[in-house]
């Protein structure tokens, strides 16, 4: 146990790589999710079609096989990512997927009164979306967001598979080196932790924020 402990802090410093990677697959799934959800509620089989597709294969496949094919055979079509750009592209691809389903339903939960409004008023199809639809929506979006980005920070610790440096590979390596493996992996369990309660404190706040002050 001694000679464990004194590993910490280079296990500790792979949760920075796990901080960098959830922010990062998180920008990359939520642009996707709005992508993705925008088009499949579009009136053009041209957008819905390839949304759905990319939707279906995202979801229906597993994430270790799209990490090792983002890492592993991709370099044969002349695409080389490093380990954190696969990662990074995996998790924001995959997390994406599912999150378009939640922007799709919490569009598609709009009361029909809204849209109807905002033809009446004449607003643009932007307007309408950016004033009165995407605000309304954004509050039924936050809960089911939060477990997504939850999941997805949980997730990062597969790119361990492809050799990064993240918590879980820091980890195996300590109870490799000293055939001690509680002391490293209660300290992963234990920030892994914490790092789920941070995102669900933050987002919990931007939900309220979104909330009318009468039901706060």
């Amino acid at each position: 146990m001694p000679g464990s402990i004194e590993f910490l802090p280079n296990i500790l410093a792979g949760a920075v790589l796990t901080v960098e990677l959830t922010l990062l697959g998180s920008l990359i799934a939520g642009v996707v999710a709005f992508t993705v959800a925008f088009a499949r509620l579009s009136n053009s089989a041209w957008l819905r079609i390839p949304a759905r597709v990319f939707m279906e294969c995202f979801r229906g496949t597993s994430i270790f096989v799209q990490l090792f094919w983002a890492y592993f055979v991709l370099p044969l079509f002349g695409i080389s990512l490093t380990p954190f750009q696969a990662g990074v592209t995996v998790l924001g691809l995959n997390g994406g997927a599912y999150m378009s389903e939640i922007v799709r339903g919490a569009m598609l939960a709009l009361p029909r009164e809204q849209f109807e409004a905002c033809i009446a008023l004449n607003f643009s199809p932007w307007q309408r979306l950016s004033y009165v639809l995407l605000p309304q929506a954004l509050r039924l979006m936050i809960p089911p967001f939060s477990n997504s980005v939850i999941e997805l920070m949980k997730a990062t610790a597969i790119v361990s598979l492809i050799s990064l440096s993240d918590m879980t590979f820091r980890a195996q390596t300590v109870r490799t080196q000293t055939g001690e493996g509680a002391v490293p992996f209660l300290t992963i369990l234990i920030v892994y932790f914490v790092l789920a309660i941070t995102i669900s404190t933050l987002l919990r706040r931007v939900e309220l924020r979104l909330m009318p002050s009468s039901v706060r």
